[in-house]
């Protein structure tokens, strides 16, 4: 079972999330210096719409020249809020999103969503895309269909003073641990639909505590709620690199493929794959992924809907 949060602590775990800023200490859960640094760096600004591309766009998002997109924001590198006056998002989910934007020439306009409720507020109309670093998974392709543009996955991060455990890819390493996550998410998805690796192997069960908030997470961590947290790669790495943090990364579970998310059977992904991959082709792509550290998360060519990595 979840353990609620006191109203106070969550507060300031949603505050620690989105309000960091390079002239104060990070909190946990904070952007930091870096994240805030590299925010202000504009690698898309010289992104031109491609006109072949940008016909692949049903006639009537030609006509309106807008799309609605419902983004999840948290931590460094997906999408955070540097200036929490003006509470725009940044990040490397931001990038892409504004990149594609220039190649099929129109706008799209962001609105700040819980990761949870995204994905089935596209099958509702309410968004016609979304963005938080969704990973492409086999039971989410049933209702949902992806344009991959980023490699990513789950992984594992604990303390770091917590000389218990020195790595994990494993969950039958974990069993007896209790894990923090995301509601909603693949992790928590994971984690409650594994549970049985650790009786399998004769070992107590691990213990799930999911969170709507990824500073929460965080924070449970560092007051020793949990033990371990269960997070994106890419996001737990970043956060390890951070010295206000606190954290260490211990390995990775299992990769996945992150893409944009539309409702089933949507018109726009073959045009979200073109200017994607055109982004790979000019250079762009890469220039996002060297802005964030996260060129191990490189793909060479965007998808709609693969399946999920084995």
């Amino acid at each position: 079972m979840r353990r609620a949060l006191p109203a106070a602590l969550a507060a300031a775990a949603v505050l620690l999330a989105g309000c960091g800023s390079a002239g104060a200490p990070a909190g946990p859960g904070a952007p930091g210096a870096s994240a805030v640094a590299a925010a202000g760096q504009d690698v898309v600004a010289a992104e031109q719409k491609v006109e072949a591309i940008a016909a692949l766009l049903p006639p009537d998002v030609r006509a309106a020249g807008t799309l609605r997109l419902g983004g999840a924001g948290g931590t460094p590198p997906s999408a955070f809020f540097p200036d929490p006056a003006r509470h725009r998002a940044a990040g490397l989910d931001v990038d892409f999103t504004d990149a594609v934007a220039k190649v099929l020439g129109i706008t799209i306009q962001r609105e700040e969503a819980s990761f949870e409720t995204i994905l089935p507020a596209l099958d509702s109309g309410k968004y016609d895309v979304g963005a938080g670093n969704f990973g492409v998974t086999t039971a989410r392709l049933r209702t949902i269909d992806f344009v991959t543009y980023i490699d990513d996955g789950q992984g594992f991060a604990v303390k770091k003073d917590n000389t218990a455990i020195r790595s994990a890819t494993d969950l039958v390493q974990l069993c007896g641990l209790t894990i923090g996550t995301g509601v909603g998410t693949t992790f928590e998805t994971t984690l409650n639909g594994r549970k049985n690796v650790c009786t399998d192997a004769g070992k107590k069960p691990y213990e799930v505590r999911a969170f709507a908030d990824s500073g929460a997470v965080l924070t449970a961590l560092q007051q020793g709620r949990v033990d371990v947290v269960m997070s994106t790669i890419n996001g737990l790495r970043y956060q390890a690199g951070q010295e206000a943090s606190g954290t260490r990364f211990l390995g990775e579970f299992h990769r996945l493929d992150v893409g944009f998310a539309f409702k089933k059977g949507s018109p726009l992904t073959p045009a979200f794959r073109a200017a994607v991959n055109q982004l790979i082709k000019d250079g762009t792509y890469g220039r996002i992924l060297q802005k964030w550290g996260t060129a191990d998360s490189a793909i060479t060519e965007s998808l709609i809907s693969p399946p999920e990595h084995p």
